[in-house]
């Protein structure tokens, strides 16, 4: 009998070759299995075999889309794969979305089974949940012993075309799709023990689970902005020629800041964009359309406000996790305070 050919995805950290320094390494392919893969290739047996390893760097994918999901199509074709597996991500972000556009296409390429892993905050999560199925996976590559065992169950599962359980049985994140099924008692019963439960103050278990909204209570409103000192801070990848905190143009781990002292307003010549989830074109003609200095240094002039900070800080917001841009926002929000900035201006794209 012959072994089910599975091929795998794995980004530049996970097979082995590099960190930040090697994230634009293009795609290529090596034969049989690699870091994780070994764990992947023991979690499924031995009518398992992965015949390939395809790995891509974060940043070359994340920058180049098309050409980056087009070579890795061809370079696994020749393997006629059975089974596709990419990652697990865990919670890096850029891994993430690389794991689930990879996955998606393939599965619509060759109409075979593909999954992958990620940690609930992974922003993959929500780009692909309906698309794929995504294992549930801790936050961090310590988890990668749980993790592959519950990818290669349900990866056999979709090979074998058995019935897939609920998500909290088969470890995934729900997809949003809801599928009818007999249950041992009806509805109006099933609801009225769950209100019992939660008058008794006893754990149950909702079957409509709501989306949790962040609330962030407004702050007071300034009264005179004549006295206020304004400060920028922007998602919109605005930064030096160069990129010098190499910034990641999706899925940002990093922010930068950036002085603007004695600049009256942004010139193409000092600064870039290197946002990867819009068109720049007219972004790198005129920078101020993200950072508006010039209209802020006329307001300054004119008193329309008393100070502006001589620097702005700049990040890339497509793809970031809520986790990364929590912590971005906590540490720009404390610098801000002791600086005695009073109003910020937050711009996007």
């Amino acid at each position: 009998m012959s072994k089910i050919k599975v091929v795998h995805y794995l980004n530049q950290f996970f097979a082995q070759i590099g960190g930040e320094e090697m994230a634009d390494m293009e795609p290529e392919l090596r034969e049989g299995l690699i870091g994780p893969g070994i764990a992947l290739q023991q979690a499924l047996g031995a009518d398992y075999e992965i015949v390939a390893t395809v790995i891509c760097g974060d940043n070359y994918f994340g920058s180049n889309l098309e050409e980056a999901q087009s070579r890795i199509l061809e370079l696994i074709k020749p393997y006629s794969p059975q089974l596709f597996v990419a990652g697990p991500a865990f919670n890096a972000g850029r891994y993430g979305v690389a794991c689930g556009t990879i996955a998606t296409a393939v599965e619509k390429e060759f109409g075979i089974p593909a999954l992958t892993g990620m940690y609930v905050e992974n922003p993959g999560v929500e780009m692909f949940k309906k698309d794929l199925y995504i294992i549930e996976t801790a936050n961090s590559a310590a988890g990668m012993r749980k993790a592959m065992p519950k990818i290669a169950t349900l990866a056999k599962k979709l090979i074998n075309g058995n019935e897939i359980d609920l998500p909290a049985e088969d470890g995934y994140h729900e997809r949003g799709i809801r599928v009818n099924y007999f249950h041992d008692k009806r509805g109006s019963t099933r609801a009225v023990d769950m209100l019992l439960q939660k008058v008794k103050g006893e754990e149950y278990q909702t079957e409509y689970p709501m989306p949790f909204f962040d609330r962030v209570p407004p702050a007071t409103p300034i009264i005179d902005m004549s006295k206020a000192k304004v400060a920028i801070v922007s998602s919109g990848g605005i930064v030096p020629l160069g990129n010098p905190d190499r910034i990641e143009s999706s899925s940002a781990t990093k922010f930068g800041k950036y002085d603007v002292t004695g600049m009256d307003r942004m010139s193409k010549d000092d600064f870039i964009s290197i946002h990867g989830g819009y068109d720049t074109a007219y972004i790198l003609e005129d920078p101020n359309l993200a950072i508006p200095l010039d209209v802020l240094r006329e307001m300054e002039k004119e008193g329309q406000i008393g100070e502006l900070a001589n620097y702005f800080y700049s990040t890339t917001g497509t793809g970031t996790s809520v986790g990364n841009a929590e912590v971005f926002g906590t540490e720009i929000g404390k610098q801000l305070l002791a600086d005695g900035v009073t109003a910020v201006i937050l711009t996007s794209t």
